[in-house]
C-alpha cells in the first residue's frame, strides 16, 4: 500500500473513533442539564410566576453568562489539562443539583443558575478536540448530533426514574446526573486518546491556535457583516429549539400525548440520524467554499422544512408526532451546522489562524440573549401562551425571514471568497520572478 492510503486508513480510523467518544462524552455531559425540563412542576408558582419557567430562565442565564465569558475563554484555550477542566465543570453542575434538591423553595432556584454556568462551557472545551481535521465534519456532525439524541434520551431517563422508582421530581436531576458520572469519567479518559491533527489536516484547514484579542477583534473586522448576519439565523435558531427543547413536555401533553416518556427518544433518534447522514457527508467535500456554500444549502432546506411542516400541521394536513419531528429537523438543520462545519470550514475557507470555539461562542452569545428574552417577556409581561400555538405562529415567520438572510449570507461569503482568491493570485504573481 502506499504512503497516502495508509494516511487515509488512518485518518478513518482517527475520525471514527473520535466521532464515537465526543458523541458518548457529550451524551453524559446532557445528563446534568436537561432532565429536569421533564417535569412539570404544576400548580407551583414564585411571586405569581411560573415556577418552571423561572428554572429555566435561572438556568439558560447560566448558560447565556457562560456564552459570553466562552468568548474569551475558549478562544484562549490551551490544548492541555482539558479532561481535568471537563470533570470540573460537570462535578459542579452535578453537585448544583443536590443543592437544588435539600434547599426549600424558592431559594433552590439559584442553583439552577449555577448549573448552568459551567455546563455553557464544555460545549467549547470538547469541540477543541476535534476541529481543524480533515474529518471534522463527520466528527462534528456526530458531536453536534449528541445533544439532539441526549435531549430525548436524558428526558426519557429523567422520566423513568420518576415513574419507576417514585423519585420526586426535585430529586429526579440529581439522581439523573448519577446514571450518568460513571460512563462519563471513561469517556473523557478515552477522548484525551484522541490524537492530534496531522500536518496534512493542517494544511488543509488551517491551523487551529489560541486566539488573543487582537486576533479576534481582526477576524470580525475582517468578516462583520457576514457575521453579524450567520449570529442573527443563529439566535433565532436557537429561540425557537429552546422553546421546543424547554417546553416539549407541556406541547406534547397539549397535543394529546400523556404519560408516555419514550415519545421524546422516538422523535428525536429519526432527527438525530438524519443529520448525523446530511451533515457528515460534508466530509466528501474537500473543498472548502464549496462545502461552506453547501452548510448554506441545508441551513435554507432546514428553514424551508421547519415552514412548511408547520403550514401543513396548521391546515391539520399532518399528524401532530409528525410535524414535532419535522419541525425539529428543519430547526436543527439550520442550528447544527453552525455548531458543527460552519465556522471550521469559515476559517479554513480563508486560511485564518484560530479556533471555531471564538466563533460559536459569539453566536451563542447573543442565541441565548434572545432565547432568555422571550421567556422574560411572557412572564413579566403575563402573556397567557399556549406554546404550540404560539410556536408554530412563530415559526412560519421565523421561516420565511431566515431564507432570507441565509441568501443574503451565501452572496456575501461567495462574493469575498472571490476577493479573497484575487489577493491571493496577485501575491502569487508579485512573488514570482520575472
Amino acid at each position: 500500500m502506499s504512503e497516502k492510503n495508509e494516511m487515509t486508513r488512518s485518518q478513518i480510523k482517527v475520525g471514527v473513533y473520535a466521532a464515537v467518544v465526543v458523541f458518548l462524552t457529550y451524551i453524559m455531559i446532557f445528563g446534568f442539564r436537561k432532565s429536569f425540563t421533564v417535569a412539570t412542576y404544576d400548580g407551583i408558582e414564585i411571586g405569581g410566576y411560573s415556577y418552571k419557567t423561572i428554572l429555566v430562565i435561572s438556568q439558560m442565564l447560566g448558560y447565556l453568562l457562560a456564552k459570553f465569558y466562552g468568548i474569551k475563554y475558549i478562544s484562549e484555550l490551551k490544548r492541555t489539562g482539558r479532561g481535568t477542566v471537563i470533570l470540573l465543570l460537570t462535578g459542579i453542575s452535578w453537585v448544583s443539583w443536590l443543592f437544588f434538591a435539600v434547599v426549600p423553595l424558592p431559594y433552590n432556584i439559584v442553583f439552577l443558575f449555577v448549573n448552568g454556568f459551567p455546563l455553557g462551557m464544555l460545549w467549547g472545551v470538547v469541540f477543541s478536540y476535534v476541529e481543524g481535521r480533515r474529518s471534522t465534519d463527520f466528527i462534528g456532525a456526530t458531536l453536534a448530533v449528541s445533544f439532539i439524541f441526549a435531549s430525548g434520551f436524558v428526558k426519557s431517563v429523567g422520566a423513568w426514574l420518576m415513574v419507576q422508582f417514585g423519585i420526586s421530581e426535585f430529586w429526579m436531576p440529581f439522581y439523573t446526573g448519577l446514571v450518568f458520572v460513571p460512563p462519563l469519567v471513561l469517556f473523557v479518559y478515552l477522548m484525551e486518546k484522541i490524537p492530534p491533527p496531522s500536518e496534512e489536516d493542517i494544511q488543509l484547514r488551517a491551523e487551529r491556535t489560541a486566539m488573543t484579542q487582537d486576533d479576534r477583534k481582526r477576524f470580525v473586522r475582517e468578516f462583520y457583516p457576514g457575521i453579524a448576519i450567520c449570529v442573527l439565523i443563529y439566535s433565532f435558531a436557537t429561540i425557537f429549539r429552546d422553546i421546543r427543547d424547554n417546553f416539549g413536555d407541556e406541547m406534547w401533553k397539549d397535543l394529546g400525548y400523556f404519560n408516555q416518556p419514550a415519545i421524546f427518544t422516538k422523535t428525536e433518534t429519526p432527527i438525530t440520524l438524519i443529520i448525523l447522514v446530511l451533515i457528515g457527508s460534508m466530509v466528501l467535500i474537500k473543498n472548502n467554499h464549496k462545502a461552506l456554500q453547501t452548510a448554506h444549502v441545508f441551513i435554507l432546506l432546514g428553514f424551508a422544512l421547519a415552514g412548511g411542516s408547520t403550514l401543513l400541521f396548521m391546515t391539520k394536513s399532518v399528524e401532530p408526532a409528525w410535524w414535532m419531528m419535522l419541525v425539529g429537523l428543519g430547526l436543527y438543520m439550520v442550528y447544527i451546522p453552525f455548531n458543527a462545519v460552519f465556522f471550521d470550514r469559515l476559517i479554513s475557507t480563508f486560511k485564518y489562524t484560530g479556533n471555531v470555539g471564538f466563533l460559536i461562542y459569539l453566536a451563542d452569545s447573543f442565541g441565548y440573549v434572545g432565547s432568555v428574552g422571550v421567556l422574560f417577556s411572557k412572564e413579566i409581561l403575563k402573556v397567557q401562551l399556549n406554546w404550540v400555538t404560539f410556536f408554530s405562529n412563530s415559526v412560519i415567520g421565523l421561516s420565511a425571514f431566515g431564507v432570507l438572510l441565509t441568501a443574503v449570507s451565501m452572496v456575501y461569503f461567495r462574493k469575498k471568497y472571490q476577493t479573497f482568491k484575487s489577493c491571493e493570485v496577485r501575491r502569487v504573481l508579485k512573488a514570482t520572478p520575472n
